[in-house]
């Protein structure tokens, strides 16, 4: 990494945290309802010292300004930045763990794996025992399981061919996607076709504060774990021959690569639904900014990923009011001229990192 990158890293950390905290403030001052970014702020302090048990007097804002910044946009908005961060993790380690740049949890099918699962759990009630967590566990299992059927359909004679995990994740995507629409029409509940379908399509809509309490935990611990395994996705990324001579058990991190991979995409999708193309983007706009050191990436992709995902539920609300889009809709329109031009970058090969 040169020193000049090096030297600059605390500046761009801090830049993208500052530029974070505009984007959530205007992301919640946004709506059909105009709110100053000091009233945003003055009632999220007004609400902290109130359950830190501390008086706190009320401010110059009205009922209908606190309900709406505090229990509707304030939870979503925070949603989006966990969302976004999450996903744009999983698309770095995806791509150092697969060496193709073109991997992603929504290209790949892992997105449609948790999504699966997901709606086994609201169709029939399957993992009803693990209660509120029956979601999440449903979501991560179908992730696992998606996970673990494109890599066996990418490896030949005990290598990883690109191509081929281009191929197996685009058709274990349409299965699953099969099974979930087979799942919603034969389970006789008439309002699980409307949830499914916004599902699919990603949807902050409704977000509470009670829903960010898992999502926030699994992504810190998820950061925390890759940034201690950083050498390891180095070394992954210059090639199995490579990473064993630096001693790295391939096979044993990429198993554990895998478990992470599917926790926070199961996670990440059920709170949001599939929400696809962050975690293709993001990664490749980090490396142009600071190289391809994980130790680095990992940091700023989440932050990026953040921004990214705020601005874009902030125009899924404003730009057809008042009708709301899908936020996967929108990432969509940007992520598939984006996916068009990195394979004409690349001369139109998928293979990369064979």
């Amino acid at each position: 990494m040169p020193a000049s990158v090096r030297r600059r890293m605390p500046v761009l950390l801090a830049a993208l945290a500052g530029l974070l905290l505009l984007s959530i403030t205007f992301g919640i001052t946004l709506g059909p309802v105009d709110i100053a970014p000091g009233s945003v702020w003055r009632i999220a302090g007004h609400e902290l010292v109130l359950r830190l048990g501390l008086p706190s007097a009320a401010g110059e804002w009205t009922h209908a300004q606190h309900q709406i910044v505090w229990l509707i946009r304030m939870p979503r908005v925070l949603l989006a930045a966990l969302v976004g961060a999450g996903l744009a993790v999983v698309g770095v380690t995806m791509q150092a763990m697969v060496r193709n740049p073109l991997a992603d949890p929504y290209l790949l099918g892992v997105s449609s794996g948790a999504s699966v699962g997901a709606v086994l759990v609201l169709a029939y009630g399957v993992l009803g025992f693990a209660g509120v967590y029956a979601l999440p566990l449903g979501a991560f299992a179908g992730a696992l399981l998606a996970c673990v059927a494109v890599y066996w359909l990418a490896h030949s004679s005990g290598r990883l061919l690109a191509p081929r995990l281009i191929l197996g994740g685009v058709a274990i995507g349409y299965c699953l996607s099969g099974v979930t629409s087979l799942v919603t029409l034969t389970a006789g509940q008439r309002e699980l076709a409307n949830a499914v379908l916004s599902w699919t399509l990603g949807s902050l809509a409704g977000t509470r504060w009670d829903e960010l309490g898992l999502p926030a935990l699994v992504l810190v611990a998820g950061i925390a774990w890759l940034l201690l395994q950083a050498r390891g996705l180095n070394a992954l990324l210059a090639g199995d021959e490579t990473a064993s001579t630096l001693g790295v058990d391939t096979t044993r991190m990429r198993r554990g690569l895998f478990v992470l991979v599917s926790l926070l995409t199961g996670v990440m999708v059920a709170v949001s639904g599939a929400i696809g193309f962050i975690g293709l983007m993001v990664p490749h706009v980090t490396r142009m900014l600071v190289g391809t050191e994980h130790r680095r990436v990992l940091p700023v992709a989440a932050l990026v990923g953040a921004i990214f995902l705020v601005w874009v539920d902030a125009g899924a609300r404003i730009a057809f009011a008042p009708t709301e889009l899908p936020v996967g809709i929108i990432t969509s329109l940007i992520g598939g001229p984006f996916f068009v031009w990195m394979l004409y970058r690349r001369g139109m090969s998928p293979g990369v990192g064979r």
